[in-house]
C-alpha cells in the first residue's frame, strides 16, 4: 500500500461523511434560521422553542434521505472492502 491509496481512501471517506452529513445539518440551519426570525419577530425569547421544530424536520429529512444515505455509505464500504485483496498483495 502506497502513500496515495491511503490518500485517496482518505479523500473519499471525508467526501462521503460531507454528503451525509450536508442533509441534515442544512435542514438544521434554515429551521433554526427560520425559528430565529420568528422569535426575533414576536419577542419571544423561549430557548427550547427551536428544538422541537428542528428534531421534527431533521427526522423527517431522515427518514426521505435515509435510504440515498444508507446506498451512498454501503456503496463505499463495498469500494474499501473489494478494494483491500488489491492493496495487500
Amino acid at each position: 500500500m502506497n502513500a496515495q491509496q491511503v490518500i485517496t481512501i482518505g479523500q473519499q471517506a471525508l467526501y462521503i461523511t460531507v454528503l451525509l452529513s450536508a442533509p441534515l445539518l442544512i435542514t438544521a440551519l434554515v429551521v433554526g434560521l427560520a425559528v430565529s426570525i420568528l422569535q426575533a419577530a414576536t419577542q419571544i425569547n423561549e430557548m427550547t422553542l427551536s428544538f422541537l421544530p428542528k428534531l421534527l424536520t431533521m427526522f423527517l429529512v431522515l427518514i426521505a434521505a435515509g435510504p440515498w444515505m444508507l446506498t451512498l455509505i454501503v456503496d463505499y464500504l463495498q469500494r474499501v472492502l473489494t478494494g483491500i485483496g488489491t492493496v495487500l498483495t
